[in-house]
C-alpha cells in the first residue's frame, strides 16, 4: 500500500505527553517516611497527655490540691461553728462570761483574796540558796 492510503485507514499513534522529571522514590522508603511521621506524632500526642497543659501530671497535681482544699474547708467549718458557738455562749451565759474575765483580765469577785505564787530563780535554787 501506498503511504498515503495506509494513514489514511490506520489511526495515527498518539503521542503522550513527557512527564516532569520526578525522582523514583522506592516504595520501601515512602512507607518507612511515613511509619516514621506517625510514630512522630504518635509520640508528640502521649507526651502532651503525660505532661501537657490537661496531662496526667497537671490532673494528679489539681486532684490532690483538691484533696487539700476540701480538707482545710471542714477545718474551717469546724472552727466556724465552735466560734459561733462561743459567741453564743458569751452573749447569753454569765458564767462564760466570769470566766473569760478572771482568765483573760485577772479580775476577782468582791471579797475575794488573790494569791501571787511566784516560783524561786532557777540559778538561786540550782546553788542552794545563796
Amino acid at each position: 500500500m501506498p503511504p498515503a492510503i495506509q494513514d489514511i485507514a490506520e489511526p495515527a499513534p498518539t503521542r503522550r505527553k513527557p512527564r516532569a522529571a520526578t525522582p523514583a522514590v522506592p516504595q520501601a522508603k515512602r512507607r518507612r517516611t511515613l511509619q516514621m511521621l506517625l510514630v512522630f506524632v504518635t509520640l508528640v500526642l502521649v507526651i502532651n497527655a503525660l505532661v501537657g497543659e490537661r496531662g496526667l501530671m497537671e490532673t494528679l497535681r489539681a486532684r490532690k490540691q483538691h484533696q487539700e482544699l476540701v480538707g482545710s474547708i471542714e477545718r474551717l467549718r469546724i472552727e466556724n461553728a465552735r466560734l459561733r458557738d462561743e459567741a453564743r455562749r458569751l452573749r447569753t451565759d454569765p458564767g462564760t462570761i466570769e470566766a473569760l474575765a478572771r482568765q483573760e483580765l485577772g479580775l476577782i469577785k468582791p471579797g475575794e483574796m488573790l494569791f501571787i505564787i511566784k516560783d524561786k530563780d532557777a540559778k538561786t535554787s540550782q546553788t542552794g540558796g545563796r
